[in-house]
């Protein structure tokens, strides 16, 4: 029997897109369990909230993903009006559609960039953020922004948007159509990213409900829940989409769930464009009753939370945020035991959580405490498994 021991990914990894720390217990090259540690990311968000006003607040939790930096805004806009009681301006909702399905596009082509990277596939990488490029143009134009739009805020949104960009926006979005189409087929009919994905890291349906999980991550296990169905908001009840569901769990079901919405994105976007009402975009919102108010968004990754309680002031006594992957990471503790050290990479990403930028991970062996293995080492061992089945 091999002596088991302890792989470290994390606080800061590459692999990951937030800092969270994942001790693995490999017994020779299997997982045979995970220790999950959260919590190295706290930036007193919601505590500052309480020392901005309600519209400097849009801007500030902007900040909680530079990826889906529109998510936040939408759903904590939704609990001001929730809060407010009031109904906010047509053209404004579907504005509010719009950004959210365009960042919903470029999120999760970023992600199947950075599974393609991690399975070898460099080229997916480099198609999937080529492609990423068009999208971040379309914000661009009707934000002076690629992220960090600033188009949401309480009542309304901050900018109309030009009709006569509208033909511009489609033509761009129907030309990305064709690349979707390269996309689907390079997963679904290559028999290696099958073979390293199908069958890989699975939650079964009970899985997803035992630990809540959110978003593509419990749709990939057969969970049809989207918050733009359940509880819609914007114009998600004005337009005719699809809720994309697959019934595998693993990897390869959350690939083909990210694919697919691609598309419902981009028909969502068509349609507001298509049936946009003229007319005002924003309440004007001058004072805030006391009161509380919640707010839901379908985020890229599922569900972000957000939860406002108001003193009659100018700033929110209490500001509640909760974010999909909170949710998702946990379900790591089920995907992840009794798969490879090279399959761990692939598994962990495959709940998109939020990015982080900083390498500090190492094998160490605990005894001698000589490192034996860096990031780029797990991530070389997954290149190397696809290529030995490749030529198999």
């Amino acid at each position: 029997m091999a002596e088991r021991k302890i792989i470290p990914i994390g606080p800061y990894h590459p692999l990951q897109e937030e800092p969270e720390f994942f001790r693995l217990h490999v017994d020779g090259e299997t997982v045979v369990d995970i220790d999950i540690e959260i919590g190295y990311n706290l930036r007193l968000i919601e505590k500052i909230s309480e020392s901005k006003t309600y519209d400097q607040v849009t801007f500030l939790i902007e900040r909680i993903c530079g990826i889906c930096s529109t998510s936040h805004p939408f759903a904590y806009t939704n609990a001001i009006d929730d809060l407010l009681g009031v109904t906010v301006p047509e053209r404004a909702l579907y504005i509010r559609s719009i950004i959210g399905e365009l960042e919903r596009i470029h999120s999760h082509l970023l992600w199947l960039g950075l599974a393609g990277h991690f399975l070898g596939y460099n080229t997916v990488w480099m198609w999937a953020w080529r492609y990423r490029e068009p999208v971040l143009d379309i914000f661009e134009k009707i934000s002076g922004n690629r992220n960090h739009y600033a188009m949401f805020k309480p009542g309304g949104v901050r900018r109309d948007m030009h009709e006569e960009d509208f033909p511009w926006i489609k033509k761009t979005l129907k030309s990305l159509i064709p690349k979707f189409d390269m996309f689907k087929g390079a997963v679904m009919d290559d028999p290696v990213i099958r073979a390293r994905t199908e069958g890989i890291g699975v939650l079964t349906k009970q899985d997803a409900h035992d630990y809540a999980v959110v978003g593509p991550t419990a749709r990939a296990s057969g969970v049809a829940i989207d918050v733009r169905k359940d509880d819609p908001s914007g114009a998600y009840d004005r337009v005719e989409w699809k809720l994309i569901t697959q019934e595998g769990g693993g990897v390869f079901a959350k690939a083909v769930v990210r694919i697919l919405e691609l598309y419902e994105s981009a028909n969502i976007i068509i349609q507001c464009l298509d049936n946009m009402p003229k007319g005002p975009i924003d309440l004007n919102i001058k004072d805030m009753p006391v009161g509380e108010g919640i707010g839901r968004y379908e985020a890229p990754r599922g569900e972000v939370f957000h939860y406002i309680m108001s003193d009659g002031g100018n700033s929110p006594a209490r500001h509640k945020v909760r974010a999909p992957s909170f949710m998702n990471i946990a379900s790591n503790k089920k995907a992840v035991v009794g798969h490879t050290i090279s399959d761990a990479t692939i598994i962990l990403a495959a709940v998109d959580p939020c990015y982080c930028c900083t390498e500090r991970m190492a094998v160490v062996d605990y005894k001698s405490g000589k490192k034996l293995m860096d990031g780029q080492d797990l991530i070389r061992l997954s290149q190397e498994k696809t290529a030995r089945m490749q030529r198999k």
